[in-house]
């Protein structure tokens, strides 16, 4: 499945949730903000939300620092 992927053309093995997505990605969903199509998903929702084909999905690290 094709997909955009912070700005690069991406091609995921299947159809996938937001939930799934970031485990392929190895990265923990706690520490970032997600974006399908220019709405942003609650991490309550991440498991229950699949990615349609062609979406623009943004995965937006928090940074801290002072």
């Amino acid at each position: 499945m094709h997909i955009v992927l912070n700005g690069d053309d991406t091609t995921l093995p299947g159809p996938m949730t937001v939930q799934q997505l970031l485990d392929h990605l190895g990265i923990d969903g706690r520490l970032v903000a997600v974006e399908c199509n220019r709405v942003v998903i609650r991490r309550a929702e991440y498991a229950s939300t699949a990615i349609p084909p062609d979406a623009e999905i943004e995965i937006v690290a928090f940074v801290g620092g002072g």
